[in-house]
């Protein structure tokens, strides 16, 4: 199992990418529009850190964890027969890839594609 990305969803993007640079040494670029407008940093290993603002009213801050996949269809039918609420299906992201995000035991889960 690996972490493709860490997104943190946040209404202090400014606050939370200076304590990140200053915490872990990462180094944020400008917004991201295939990551909803998120700063995002590269880690040595290849690992994304995102930080980015609420996209919608009801979403609430969060920090998501997405890991990677060979198959993200059949990692979220797999989750899905297991009971998993499909809260996001595959969803192509631009360049990066395709994300989806499935719910089970009150937390979410959230899966990348390369």
């Amino acid at each position: 199992m690996a972490v493709h990305y860490v997104e943190i969803v946040t209404n202090e993007v400014d606050t939370l990418t200076g304590l990140y640079q200053r915490m872990h040494a990462l180094s944020f670029g400008p917004p991201d529009a295939d990551l909803g407008q998120a700063r995002v940093a590269t880690q040595p290993d290849g690992t994304l850190v995102g930080i980015r603002k609420p996209l919608a009213g009801h979403e609430q801050p969060i920090m998501r964890t997405y890991l990677a996949v060979e198959d993200i269809h059949q990692a979220v039918m797999k989750a899905e027969d297991s009971g998993a609420t499909i809260a996001y299906p595959p969803t192509r992201q631009g360049q990066r890839g395709t994300f989806a995000i499935v719910v089970q035991g009150d937390v979410e889960h959230g899966l990348w594609q390369r």
